[in-house]
């Protein structure tokens, strides 16, 4: 996919303008704006439906200008941005002046990362400043991994969307809170756990408990039309059979331990053979079930280790508890 410079130019003047970007990263589409414009932000907690207390990343065009986002630079988000920037890898730091309030939900601290996508970092050049950017969808649905999946669910609430093609990741940033002596993974994502813990030279804690509001840590969150159900492994095909029985129209995502296995179901996809190619496709999985029709997805979570431990904290929040829609 050719973005062209006059897409770019056209989108910085967008965002000069207090307008909303729709804006291609490594992992998804963001809803961009820029990250100093009270207004602006106000616009994409409008178009999202995300209640204003919920932080924003704010994406920036390179480890260079982190000093000009936040308070102060610890020796480990230094480490971790040397290493992971560009990088699906966003960063909790103390927040500085320059970003607006509006972005941090008010927070003391701010959640920042540089994307590795030619066009993001192309924008963000262009642009000069900070672009906040949640993911380009209603707040706790799916997230869009194209640019059609963007046009689909926002509409005409975003002013300008820049095609750059299928994300390559697929699922969020992993983010860090790099505030104190004791570094934690808020939420994992696409940099592993594994791979944090190399780069550390100690092992890394997921904080679970939710104190530290940061993007993604809603109960119910990536979450398809239908609803989403979790068993083993081996319980799959059991489990989506006795749905389809009750007369719901059921999809299922077999696992690669039950490949092979007839399953009645209105719908049968398998798990993809790779973790990437897991994480990659899992948000394009469950819309498809949605354009199918299901009522019901049955799903076994992978291990959580290496991406599983990502793909496995969407497939828990897709089942959560949600609100009526």
């Amino acid at each position: 996919m050719t973005t062209r410079t006059a897409d770019i130019e056209k989108a910085a003047a967008v965002l000069r303008d207090g307008g909303l970007v729709a804006l291609p990263t490594e992992t998804v589409y963001g809803l961009g704006a820029d990250a100093e414009n009270p207004a602006a932000l106000a616009r994409v907690f409008r178009a999202k439906g995300r209640p204003p207390s919920h932080p924003l990343i704010v994406h920036i065009a390179g480890a260079e200008r982190l000093g000009d986002w936040v308070r102060e630079v610890p020796a480990t988000a230094r480490l971790l941005a040397a290493r992971f920037w560009p990088g699906p890898l966003t960063l909790v730091l103390r927040r500085g002046g320059r970003v607006s309030p509006a972005a941090t939900g008010g927070l003391e601290t701010v959640a920042v990362r540089v994307p590795d996508h030619p066009v993001a970092l192309a924008l963000l050049s262009a642009f000069g400043g900070g672009v906040a950017a949640p993911s380009a969808n209603r707040f706790g649905a799916v997230s869009p991994t194209t640019a059609d999946h963007v046009r689909a669910e926002l509409g005409d609430a975003v002013d300008f969307v820049l095609d750059g093609g299928p994300c390559l990741v697929g699922v969020e940033s992993t983010i860090v809170d790099a505030t104190g002596d004791v570094p934690s993974i808020l939420r994992p994502g696409g940099v592993t756990r594994e791979d944090l813990e190399a780069v550390l030279g100690r092992s890394l804690e997921v904080d679970s408990t939710g104190r530290t509001p940061v993007p993604g840590r809603h109960p119910s969150h990536y979450a398809p039309r239908a609803r989403v159900i979790l068993v083993g492994p081996e319980n799959v095909v059991a489990e989506a059979e006795l749905a389809q029985e009750s007369g719901q129209r059921v999809g299922v995502l077999v696992p690669s331990s039950r490949a092979g296995a007839p399953v009645k179901a209105h719908t049968v996809m398998a798990v993809p053979e790779s973790p990437a190619a897991y994480a990659r496709g899992l948000y394009g999985i469950l819309r498809e079930f949605d354009r199918r029709g299901c009522d019901v997805v049955v799903v076994s979570l992978p291990a959580d280790e290496g991406l599983g431990l990502a793909i496995a904290n969407r497939l828990r929040r897709a089942a959560g508890p949600r609100p009526s829609r």
